[in-house]
């Protein structure tokens, strides 16, 4: 770990543009005052988290739809774009940032989203590992406070030490995020396989990885839906 080369995950690309005149200002102006990388990522972690919507429906086929400067426009996407997005405020921030990937079982999904996947699986889902005290700690930015009050679910907090990924449990929590006593904690999140980290979107690997869960014609339609959204 000590001797890793981290130059590639410091480096912008053509989907993690870092170097966007509007990503290095967004990255600037939240943490560019912080001297610590820890607080910078937390900083960075909880805008992403909050300010940009998640959207399960978003459009997902083409390379911008995945480009950070692209998503801080949109203002709206989900887990692997939003992923992008801190890793690039990362970046332009001097902090070492990757994406990785994982299946994972929602069990808190609506009946909505289940029926389109067609699987209780979310193949590939998307966050970030930020290098950070000499380790990389993990970051899940994907859902924003609002839904998860909808939900009732405490947001994922990120102290910029420990890992802050999905927990298998969650306790309730009333409308303004207070933990409900006296409630057992109900099953959220199961990770079920983990396809390692890169230092760009894996745009192709991701398509195709979605095709073979759950089917070409599924997925195709699933870009005629989202075409308009563009």
């Amino acid at each position: 770990m000590a001797n890793e080369d981290l130059t590639q995950y410091l480096l912008p690309t053509s989907l993690i543009d870092s170097d966007h005149p509007s990503v290095k200002e967004l990255a600037y102006n939240l943490a560019g005052h912080i001297t610590s990388p820890s607080e910078k990522a937390v900083r960075l972690y909880n805008w992403v988290r909050d300010e940009i919507v998640y959207d399960p429906y978003s459009p997902f086929h083409k390379p911008e739809h995945y480009r950070a400067s692209e998503v801080l426009k949109r203002g709206r996407a989900f887990c692997v774009p939003k992923a992008s997005l801190l890793c690039a405020l990362a970046r332009a921030q001097s902090i070492p940032c990757r994406l990785a990937f994982a299946d994972v079982r929602n069990h808190l999904a609506t009946k909505r989203f289940l029926e389109r996947l067609g699987s209780d699986l979310f193949v590939y889902h998307g966050y970030v590992e930020l290098f950070l005290n000499g380790r990389w700690v993990k970051a899940s930015p994907t859902f924003n406070k609002e839904l998860c009050a909808r939900f009732g679910v405490p947001p994922l907090e990120f102290d910029g030490v420990h890992d802050a990924v999905f927990q298998a449990y969650v306790p309730p929590v009333d409308d303004e995020g207070v933990v409900l006593p006296d409630h057992e904690p109900r099953r959220f999140m199961e990770y079920v396989a983990f396809h390692g980290t890169r230092a760009d979107v894996p745009i192709d690997e991701i398509l195709a990885a979605w095709e073979k869960a759950y089917g070409k014609d599924r997925v195709r339609r699933w870009i005629e839906e989202t075409e308009g959204n563009s």
